[in-house]
C-alpha cells in the first residue's frame, strides 16, 4: 500500500508540474496560492497535529515575514538574496520569545495566549504607521529573479513556489518521522509519562514552535511575493482560522491532511465565490459536513476506510 501511496504522489507532483503547460494564467495563479496555503497549513499541522497545540495566532508569522521582507526592500534598498534569509532568520527569532511566552500555558490557556499575541502584531501593523504604512499596506513591491529566472513569469513563479512547496514537505516528513519526531507526538499523548522518562516536554514543545514558526514565514514570504503587496489583514485572527480550518479538513496529524485542505480551501475561496455569492456559507456546509460524516478529516477518514478494506480482503 506503502508503494501505491507512493507512485500516486509521484504521479501527481508531475501532473501538477505540468500545468502551465495546458492550464491559463488563471489557474495557474491559483495553483500558486493553494501552494502557498498548503505549506502554511502545513506550519500550523506540526502544532496542531503534531504537538495537539491549538494556535489561533500563526498567521503573525506569515505577516511578519512579509513585512520584514517588503520593509528591507522598500525602505534600505536590500536585494531579495538579503531580505529573504533575515526576514526567516528575524520571524524565527520573534518565534522564539513567542514559543516561550505562550508555552507558559497549554490547552485553552496556549490558545488564547497565541491569540494575543497576534492582536499584539496585527495592532501594531495597522497602527505603526511610519513602518507598516498602515491600513494602506506596502506596495511597489517586486518579485526575486534566483538564478536569472524571472518570476514575474506566472509559470515561473508556479514552478519556484512548487520546489519550495515540496522541500518544505520533504523536511516536515523528516522531523515527524525522526526520532525527535516520536518525541513530539508523545508529548501530545502522554506528556507525564514523557516527563517521568526524562524527556524536557517544554523543550520539545518549544522547538516545534519554533519550527511552525519558520515554515509559517516561508509561506509569508512566498506570499508577499506572489501578491506584491501586504496589508495588516493577513495577520489577522481570521487568516489563523482559516489554516486551522485547513488542518482540520484534511486531518491534523498526517503529512497530506493540510495539503487537501488547503487545496480545498483556496479552491472554495477563489473559484466558487466567481459563481457563488455566499461563499461563506457553502464553506461553512462543507466543514459541517466534514465533521460529521469525516470527523478525522478527510485523509486520516479515507486512509482508515482502505485499511479496513484491505484487512477484510486479507
Amino acid at each position: 500500500m506503502k508503494h501505491w501511496r507512493a507512485l500516486l504522489i509521484l504521479i501527481s507532483i508531475v501532473i501538477l508540474a505540468c500545468l502551465p503547460l495546458f492550464g491559463d494564467e488563471y489557474f495557474v495563479n491559483l495553483a500558486s496560492q493553494a501552494l502557498i496555503a498548503v505549506i502554511f497549513a502545513s506550519s500550523l499541522n506540526l502544532l496542531v497535529g503534531y504537538a495537539g497545540l491549538t494556535s489561533l495566532g500563526h498567521a503573525c508569522f506569515l505577516g511578519l515575514a512579509a513585512y520584514l521582507s517588503a520593509w528591507l526592500g522598500l525602505n534600505l534598498g536590500l536585494e531579495h538574496s538579503v531580505t529573504a534569509p533575515m526576514a526567516l532568520t528575524l520571524t524565527t527569532l520573534i518565534g522564539m520569545v513567542f514559543g516561550w511566552i505562550a508555552l507558559r500555558a497549554t490547552g485553552l490557556g496556549f490558545l488564547m495566549l497565541t491569540l494575543a499575541l497576534s492582536q499584539i502584531v496585527w495592532g501594531l501593523a495597522y497602527r505603526w504607521v511610519s513602518v507598516t504604512n498602515g491600513d494602506n499596506g506596502l506596495s511597489g513591491l517586486t518579485r526575486p529573479s534566483p538564478f536569472g529566472i524571472d518570476l514575474e513569469i506566472s509559470s515561473h513563479f508556479f514552478w519556484f513556489t512548487l520546489i519550495v512547496t515540496l522541500g518544505c514537505l520533504g523536511l516536515i516528513r523528516q522531523l515527524v518521522q525522526s526520532a525527535f519526531g516520536a518525541s513530539i507526538k508523545g508529548t501530545r499523548d502522554q506528556p507525564r509519562r514523557m516527563t517521568a522518562l526524562g524527556y524536557n516536554v517544554w523543550a520539545i514543545r518549544w522547538f516545534t514552535y519554533v519550527a511552525a514558526a519558520f515554515f509559517g514565514a516561508v509561506a509569508g514570504l512566498l506570499y508577499v511575493y506572489f501578491h506584491k503587496y501586504i496589508h495588516p489583514s493577513v495577520m489577522a485572527i481570521t487568516m489563523s482560522a482559516e489554516s486551522l480550518l485547513c488542518v482540520i479538513a484534511g486531518g491534523s496529524g498526517t503529512l497530506l491532511g493540510p495539503v487537501f485542505g488547503a487545496i480545498l480551501v483556496v479552491i472554495l475561496k477563489n473559484y466558487a465565490s466567481a459563481y457563488i455569492e455566499r461563499w461563506n456559507m457553502l464553506l461553512g456546509f462543507v466543514f459541517l459536513f466534514i465533521v460529521i460524516f469525516l470527523p478525522k478529516g478527510i485523509v486520516s477518514s479515507n486512509l482508515n476506510f482502505l485499511k479496513s478494506k484491505v484487512g477484510k480482503k486479507s
